[in-house]
């Protein structure tokens, strides 16, 4: 391991005890604030930048019915405000956000309460995929909500070995995902654990998919695997449509606007809520790489 990374990993392991007031200034980087006025301002200012962006309420593992409802409200206030400004965004959902862990049932409802509002203001929807405990779940809920709300996503993880099963296994029809790479550190009896296979389970799945007529949203900041999508999507003939990238606010911005002036659709996921800060933490110990990235945009002489 490098003195970088070993610094990396020490400063990471400090992050919860660090005073929310020392931490703020990086979490703001990819956090949009706490209030949905400041990531509706967020949105806007990365639309005149000709990005469009996702709406995320960070949040997960609710344990009330209650406190998943609250969610499922707040969500549909944040799309109601999407749409009332015209903003090119849509909702992206956790299911144990919405109460997944107290009930499959439960989380269908709540989601397809969003799905319906969504669909009557022309806004889509994404059901986002966490550890490989809900996978299953997940998967359920989707195709129910699939089968009633085409405008309704999903996410898939490349660091899954399950994935391109989960993938042939998806009932026919139109077909909207989000490939990541996962953030998520699996066991290895179930996922990949080094980034090549990673890498190389991403490029296979996704090729799966465009195979399948599926819309792909992938998610890197990875610009070496970028060019092999990019490759792909060339060689497979892709539609632009049926193709984009999508990051996250503030990391590695200055791929964004590589891949924007190539012609690609670059779309910025935007997070807000006042559970910003277990958020920052549990997304930079469980990915020392976006750490790397942050801490070099904001100490440019590392």
């Amino acid at each position: 391991m490098s003195a970088m990374r070993l610094l990396d990993r020490l400063a990471i392991a400090t992050l919860p005890y660090v005073p929310k007031p020392l931490m703020r200034p990086l979490a703001g980087r990819y956090i949009a604030g706490e209030t949905l006025g400041e990531a509706l301002e967020r949105l806007e200012a990365l639309a005149e930048r000709g990005h469009p962006g996702i709406l995320d309420v960070l949040g997960e593992d609710v344990a009330s019915e209650a406190a998943a409802r609250g969610v499922a409200k707040t969500y549909i206030e944040a799309a109601h405000e999407l749409a009332r400004r015209r903003l090119d965004a849509y909702v992206s959902i956790k299911p144990t956000h919405l109460g997944l862990r107290l009930g499959e049932q439960l989380c269908f409802e709540l989601y397809d309460e969003v799905a319906r509002a969504t669909a009557e203001l022309g806004l889509a929807l994404r059901v986002e995929m966490e550890d490989h405990t809900t996978t299953d779940g997940t998967l359920r809920v989707f195709e129910r909500l699939r089968a009633e709300h085409p405008h309704v996503g999903i996410v898939l993880q490349s660091r899954l070995v399950r994935t391109p099963a989960d993938i042939a296994a998806l009932a026919p029809g139109p077909l909207w995902v989000r490939m990541v790479k996962g953030i998520y550190l699996e066991p290895a009896a179930i996922a990949h654990t080094e980034n090549e296979p990673i890498c190389e389970a991403y490029v296979a799945c996704t090729r799966q998919l465009f195979e399948r007529g599926a819309s792909v949203s992938c998610a890197t900041h990875d610009e070496f695997l970028a060019e092999r999508l990019i490759q792909l999507v060339e060689q497979l003939d892709v539609p632009r449509e049926r193709f984009e990238f999508q990051v996250l606010l503030g990391v590695r911005e200055p791929l964004w606007e590589l891949w924007r002036e190539a012609g690609h659709t670059v779309r910025v996921y935007v997070p807000y809520g006042p559970e910003w800060k277990p958020y920052s933490v549990r997304r930079l110990q469980k990915n020392p790489q976006i750490f790397g990235h942050v801490m070099r945009d904001l100490l440019p002489w590392r």
